[in-house]
């Protein structure tokens, strides 16, 4: 099964590849030179609104009433 995965050749170009993750090492679309696989830091986002992530819900509630509090301030 191909994935998509970021590869940096030595000038520096990065491209995406669809390749298999046991793939290393591809050829630069840009360049023709060795292009080696980047690893990259998956992005997650926590749900702060379903209460599983208290951290998360606390910042959401501060940010909610802070805004709130500023609209009403902002209507009288």
């Amino acid at each position: 099964m191909a994935l998509l995965f970021d590869f940096q050749c030595g000038d520096g170009h990065v491209n995406e590849h669809f390749v298999s993750s046991e793939t290393t090492e591809v050829v630069c679309k840009t360049c023709g030179k060795l292009a080696t696989k980047l690893v990259t830091a998956p992005r997650i986002s926590l749900d702060p609104v379903s209460g599983d992530f208290p951290g998360a819900t606390n910042k959401w509630l501060k940010a909610r009433e802070q805004k709130l509090q500023q609209e009403r301030k902002a209507n009288s």
